[in-house]
Formats: structure tokens, sequence, C-alpha cells
């Protein structure tokens, strides 16, 4: 008798989307603390471009023997719990795989995490939007959280990127935090950008209080920081070098259910941006990092297993 196997997107050789393969990989249970999620949806992120890529290999952060496994965040259904879990089976659920060098990943039909690492879906939201959050919004939240509230006497805020994933997050916590928003984007995402409470800009000059990059323009963005103002950017260990005494932090992915169950209780209550530009099956995950490649999607590709 053959033992049960799944589907998952993997790179064993990165050279880009043309090198992810779909392997069949046998189905364990769940150990203590651990549940199986039958995966409805997986957001392909610029993150996973840069694996298929081997951006990562050659900064020594993947060094995985066989194959590297695809894929952050998710969302999906409990399909087994292992011992001294009290999440039920049927459960909806979302949650957020961290770090490179493993071998397994979102991009899956199921995968086994830590039932600490994930959070309730509520029944108002649909799993291929509530599988935009675990990543995105987390790592807006945590850029937030790096500007902490505004000053008193200061607080113009530039966003990046403002009408991608991350960017469209932090213009709507920032000004939760006394920020004065504006979001810089293509012309054509003014409504939108506007839409989420910030002002608008698709030239932007310097002189910002602070400055946050998912577009990761990188000097182009801090040098449109005022001096002594500060920066935050998405990707730790690359940001650009401090200068004019601008404070310089970058995100750092981390899981926080906490943290992520309220993120999807304002997804689900329409507080937060869930933009979702097609859904696709594992089998078309190649043709998704090549359309994401091109850029100026306005929302995710979703892989739906």
């Amino acid at each position: 008798m053959t033992a049960a196997t799944f589907r998952t997107a993997v790179v064993r050789t990165p050279n880009g989307p043309d090198s992810i393969e779909i392997i069949d990989v046998p189905v364990t249970e769940p150990g203590p603390g651990h549940i199986r999620v039958a995966i409805a949806a997986a957001t392909v992120n610029p993150t996973d471009l840069g694996v298929a890529a081997g951006f990562f290999h050659t900064i020594g952060l993947v060094n995985q023997p066989e194959h590297t496994g695809l894929g952050w965040e998710f969302a999906g259904v409990v399909d087994a719990a292992g011992p001294g879990v009290h999440l039920a089976v049927g459960t909806r659920v979302a949650g957020l795989v961290v770090g490179f060098d493993r071998d397994f990943g979102t991009y899956a039909e199921e995968i086994v995490v830590a039932a600490a690492d994930v959070a309730r879906v509520p029944d108002e939201l649909d799993l291929v939007a509530a599988a935009t959050v675990p990543l995105n919004g987390s790592a807006a939240a945590h850029a937030v959280d790096l500007l902490g509230d505004a000053p008193a006497d200061a607080g113009r805020l530039l966003v990046t990127g403002a009408a991608g994933a991350v960017g469209a997050n932090v213009a709507v916590l920032a000004r939760e935090r006394g920020w004065q928003v504006t979001g810089l984007a293509r012309a054509g995402d003014e409504e939108f950008v506007r839409g989420l409470g910030a002002d608008f800009t698709a030239h932007a000059e310097p002189a910002w209080d602070a400055v946050v990059d998912p577009a990761q323009l990188d000097d182009r963005a801090l040098a449109l920081v005022r001096d002594g103002g500060a920066y935050v950017g998405l990707r730790p260990g690359l940001a650009p070098p401090a200068e004019r005494g601008i404070s310089v932090a970058s995100v750092i992915t981390a899981s926080d259910r906490t943290r992520l169950a309220d993120l999807l209780t304002r997804a689900a209550a329409g507080e937060l941006p869930t933009r979702v530009h097609a859904v696709v099956p594992l089998d078309r995950a190649a043709e998704a990092h090549r359309a994401t490649a091109e850029g100026g999607l306005r929302g995710r590709y979703v892989i739906r297993p």
C-alpha cells in the first residue's frame, strides 16, 4: 500500500519561475502543539520571487541540501490536531511560516504548523482574502510599530508603494498613530490611496519627517527624509546606510498570533484592504511569479492548491 502524499511547490536549483517544481511528499501527522491544515489559499509575495531567483541563497539565508519550499502565508481549514491543541478539526485559520532555510512552504495542499502560530479566520472573511493578511498585514503593523506615535510637533509620513499590499495597510495603521500620511503611487491609484484616508502624490519631494518604504526605493526613499527623520524598510540587512541623523530600521517578520487575530478581524470588517488580483491553481505558480515580477499589479496572486 502506497503511503499518502500531498503536492507542494519547491525550488531545487534556483533560476527564476522556470525552476519551480511541484513534487509529492509524504503526509505527516501533527505532533504535540501542532496542527495539519488543508490549505485553501496561499499568497504569492515578492519574497517568494527572491527565493525562486536564488537571491536569498546568494546572501546565505538558504542552504537547503535538496530543495526549498515556497510560500510564507496561508489560509485553510484544520484537518488534524496533535496532543495539547484546542483547535477543533474544521476550524478556519490563517498563518505565517517564517524563515528562508526550510524545505516546506505554503504553496502546498497542506502544511503542519504550530497551533500557536495561527489565528482563527472570522466567518465574514473569505479564505482567499484571509491568505493575504498574515505576511502583508504583519509587515505593515511592525513597520508602524518601528515608527511609533507621531511626534506632537511633526508627523508627515510618506508611504512608498501605497497602493500595494503592505503600503496600503501601513497607510491605514499609521494614521491611527497620529501620522499625517501621504501615499506615493502611480497616478491611476489616486482614488484608491485617498480611499484609505491618506493624501496622495505621484511625485514626492524631500523633507518628510518619516518614510516607510514598501516599494523598496532604498536610497531614493532615504533621500526624501528630512535631516533627523526616520526611515523604515522591509528588508533586514539591506536597508540603506544611515545619514544626516536619520534613524534607519527594517521590519523583521515574525509570527504573532494575537496581532494576526486582530488584523484578520479588521480585514473582515473592511478596515484593512485585502486585494486579490487573481486566483490560480498550484500548477500555475510559475505563471503567477512571472506576472508578479512584471509589476503593476493591484492585488496579489493567490494560489489555490
